[in-house]
């Protein structure tokens, strides 16, 4: 167990850091316009973000002691797939849904 200083030592510094990537861009770049590299770029935080979320639940699912299995291997690809045609994530997460759903009650 961690002692009570250091857990505060460690919850301190989290927040602190947390402001300081605030402050940098809401504090020092404010209402300046951002160049537009960084803009294209920025675009893209959202989109990696949910792979991100995704991928370990996947890949190393907690009901199954950390093996990939079949049910959740296909409900990835068939949100996969979902995405990729309609570029919905509403459409791309039903269709995951529901192959996970229809798969574990088939296996």
């Amino acid at each position: 167990m961690i002692d009570r200083w250091q857990l505060w030592v460690v919850i301190a510094g989290l927040g602190l850091g947390s402001y300081a990537m605030r402050f940098v861009f809401m504090g020092l770049v404010g209402r300046r316009p951002l160049p537009e590299w960084a803009l294209r770029h920025l675009r893209y935080t959202a989109v990696s973000i949910f792979p991100a979320l995704v991928a370990p639940l996947v890949v190393w699912p907690e009901a199954t002691g950390g093996t990939l299995d079949a049910p959740r291997g296909l409900a990835a690809l068939a949100a996969l797939a979902a995405g990729i045609l309609t570029r919905n994530v509403f459409a791309s997460m039903g269709a995951g849904a529901l192959v996970l759903f229809a798969m574990l009650y088939w296996f």
